[in-house]
């Protein structure tokens, strides 16, 4: 075989390779990112007492949320120390997005973050963390 056919064989190859390796960064780059909220932000900035109510359901729900095993909320019980209070969220986090952002993935922000990924690992779904960061906001 001849050397030029050796490296058109290789191009191909690294053009696929890379190609490959392009589409995976992409991927997990889609991945990344938190998606947009359901329905208005009106909905979840003003949130009802049925959406407070079930978003403190998920939070206190040691086999959903289970904020409570690593931050003290005001009205839950056996609380945890690794993370900080959730009281003053509002204070703390006056874009409701900035909150919303926290709970989907926590790492994008804070890359040693010992908090689950909760949207990115598919923990809860887009309507649980809204539910959740409705009810952490108003604490």
């Amino acid at each position: 075989m001849s050397h030029t056919g050796v490296t058109t064989r290789m191009k191909k190859t690294i053009g696929i390779t890379l190609s490959g390796a392009a589409s995976a960064l992409i991927l997990v780059g889609g991945l990344t990112a938190a998606p947009a909220r359901a329905g208005s932000m009106a909905e979840w900035t003003h949130p009802s007492a049925a959406v407070l109510a079930a978003g403190k359901k998920l939070a206190f729900n040691r086999k959903k949320g289970n904020c409570l095993a690593c931050h003290q909320i005001d009205d839950g019980t056996d609380p945890g120390n690794v993370g900080p209070p959730l009281v003053h969220v509002k204070k703390r986090y006056p874009d409701f997005a900035k909150l919303r952002a926290q709970i989907w993935d926590a790492t994008a922000n804070h890359p040693n973050s010992v908090m689950p990924p909760f949207g990115r690992n598919r923990i809860l779904t887009n309507k649980e963390i809204d539910e959740i960061a409705a009810y952490i906001w108003t604490q």
